[in-house]
């Protein structure tokens, strides 16, 4: 039992790395050694989404703190503009204001380069990436890495996620342009408490 047991997590942990890069409320619910959707985690924050600039966007951000060291983040959203989108990590706890601007500008305590995540000529801890909607306007976007850039409620302000926010652009993430991306608006916005 112990040995099929072992044999699903590791197929749900497959599962999910294989799906990689494929309520208007700031409440936060984080659960810390608690069972959770994603077997193994030791951490989790579901951030619920609030649409921005005029957009109908809805849905939630779940981010997990596995055992072994890996950060992942799922984005379930809909009525999201079919296409693709980026996505980012900002400064502020705050989504206020209409357009999202109160979140502020990436999240990068490294004062990096805006770029690629992982790429070595740089990039901010807030740049995840691009996302694709489909022509419903439905996401279901896993990013997972293996990283130590990150953590959920971690003693290292350049670690910690919490106290950040998460943001939904209008356009994808050309990966060059500073400081943004050439991202466009800011469509969705949720408070990582």
């Amino acid at each position: 039992m112990k040995k099929q047991n072992k044999i699903l997590a590791s197929l749900c942990v497959l599962m999910l790395a294989a799906c990689s890069s494929s309520q208007s409320s700031n409440d936060i619910k984080t659960s810390s050694n608690t069972k959770s959707k994603v077997l193994g985690a030791d951490e989790q924050v579901i951030i619920p989404l609030q649409a921005k600039s005029g957009s109908q966007v809805s849905g939630t951000i779940e981010v997990y703190a596995l055992k072994e060291g890996t950060v992942l983040l799922q984005l379930k959203a809909k009525n999201v503009p079919p296409g693709l989108h980026a996505i980012h990590v900002h400064e502020n706890p705050d989504c206020s204001s209409a357009d999202g601007s109160s979140a502020g500008g990436h999240w990068n305590p490294t004062q990096d380069k805006h770029g690629r995540w992982g790429h070595k000529n740089g990039y901010h801890k807030g740049d995840i990436g691009v996302f694709l909607a489909d022509k419903e306007g439905n996401v279901d976007y896993t990013f997972k890495t293996t990283t130590d850039s990150w953590c959920i409620g971690c003693n290292d302000p350049a670690k910690n996620i919490l106290g950040h926010s998460i943001i939904l652009h209008s356009d994808p993430d050309d990966f060059v342009t500073q400081p943004t991306g050439n991202a466009g608006g800011r469509i969705a916005c949720g408070v990582i408490r």
